[in-house]
């Protein structure tokens, strides 16, 4: 069954937490502290695969919840960090923020990997924050949170050539003759529900992939017929296979290629652009003779060429398929068309880097995390006078300082920021 649409649900891995431990051997009356560190929790990460066509594996799995880090242990002991979570998605899967809609991810090569979730990091064990004035502390950092998103998936095909027409105009048949796929096949209109793919075994060159995309009908970009859901399967396609009905037999050729041109523009302009090349189909029908010469004279009028074909009788579609070789062999590059891709909301992002969490570790005693905090704390040199001017208006400016106060801070406490000790002032 295809599948091309789906919502599910992510979570990574909580980091585990460190650990507060302290050296009980015999003949060592006053053992340090020697508490270990959490593990990190699992990544969830896609994976492009092209041995995948479908979504499908997605139809009644919609939760993903990678492992938490091992928490720290004593005799400094880190905890195991959790394997990361790998989905496998098609290759040509975009990957949504289901809410925004905005685009996390577009696998677009096969093997490509995107992390959508980082793990929580591990926090570290109590041995990290002994001092000379503090050769016993009792507390050590707690693991980092797990991250969850709402996904929605969307498969667009990509395929090298994808074959376009009306109903019933022998795309399947076409696709079956001059490649291994089985496609159901049947002279009626609407046989073909979800795209088929297919590689052409060429004899000329290297192989390449044709994909069968559901009739067109008039009305399809304004979503009429289940337009949009077929449209989008062609988007990615660099060369068109537009099969027509030469016989006459499903409507005038010539109005039916202009419908599907139509609609193809109307849906996305660059599709128009695209290279094209009409396959007169059903030459072996005594009909076909009367209207060929009208389906020339329109391709010629659009610099188009046709290839009258048999796509039952295997006619004609040698011929074909060296042309289509020949189109997408004189390509500029190996281009994958992306018509919609856009970065995910910077504004999330920006949000959760400025996010920051207080914690009150012991009396007088708060720890302080967060992204943008810790990436602060890495751009600056903080034993310079500017340096700490600089990160000391930073916590003003952001409101950390008023947090920690809120949070019961006073003048001379100790906050600890990423295994840093610092002496609170308001």
């Amino acid at each position: 069954m295809f599948e091309d649409r789906v919502k599910i649900t992510v979570t990574s891995g909580r980091g585990g937490n460190g650990c507060v431990s302290f050296r009980r051997e015999k003949y060592v009356p006053a053992g340090g502290p020697d508490g270990g560190d959490g593990g990190k929790g699992g990544d969830i990460i896609f994976e492009a695969d092209n041995d995948k066509n479908s979504l499908i594996d997605f139809r009644y799995k919609k939760k993903f919840k990678a492992e938490p880090g091992e928490p720290g242990d004593g005799r400094n002991k880190s905890g195991k960090s959790a394997p990361d979570l790998i989905i496998k998605v098609p290759v040509g899967t975009i990957i949504r923020e289901a809410e925004s809609q905005k685009i996390m991810a577009d696998m677009i090569t096969a093997g490509e990997r995107k992390i959508i979730a980082k793990g929580g990091r591990g926090g570290r064990g109590n041995q990290h924050f002994a001092t000379p004035s503090r050769q016993a502390p009792k507390f050590a950092q707690p693991g980092g949170d797990a991250k969850s998103f709402d996904l929605s998936l969307e498969l667009k095909l990509i395929a090298d050539v994808g074959i376009i027409g009306f109903p019933n105009a022998g795309k399947s048949t076409l696709l079956s003759m001059v490649t291994n796929a089985n496609p159901k096949i049947a002279s009626y209109h609407f046989t073909t529900l979800s795209p088929n793919l297919g590689v052409v075994r060429n004899k000329w060159g290297k192989d390449f992939v044709l994909a069968d995309i559901p009739g067109l009908i008039e009305g399809a970009s304004k979503g009429q017929g289940l337009g949009h859901f077929f449209l989008k399967h062609v988007e990615r396609t660099k060369l068109f296979i537009h099969v027509v009905d030469s016989s006459g037999l499903e409507g005038d050729p010539v109005n039916l290629l202009e419908m599907v041109n139509n609609e193809l523009a109307a849906y996305n302009s660059e599709l128009a652009k695209r290279p094209q090349i009409i396959a007169a189909n059903k030459i072996d029908l005594p009909e076909s003779a009367d209207y060929l010469p009208a389906i020339q004279e329109y391709a010629s009028k659009q610099g188009l060429t046709v290839f009258p074909i048999s796509a039952a009788s295997n006619a004609g579609l040698d011929a074909l398929m060296e042309s289509a070789y020949n189109i997408l062999s004189n390509y500029p590059q190996d281009i994958v068309f992306v018509s919609d891709y856009v970065e995910y909301d910077e504004s999330i992002l920006l949000k959760e880097a400025e996010a920051f969490t207080v914690e009150q570790l012991s009396e007088g005693v708060f720890s302080l995390t967060g992204r943008g905090l810790e990436r602060m704390l890495d751009f600056t040199n903080l034993d310079t006078e500017n340096g700490l001017a600089f990160f000391q208006r930073f916590l003003r400016e952001k409101g950390i300082n008023a947090e920690l106060e809120a949070n019961g801070a006073k003048d001379h406490d100790t906050v600890i920021m990423y295994g840093r000790e610092f002496e609170f002032f308001h």
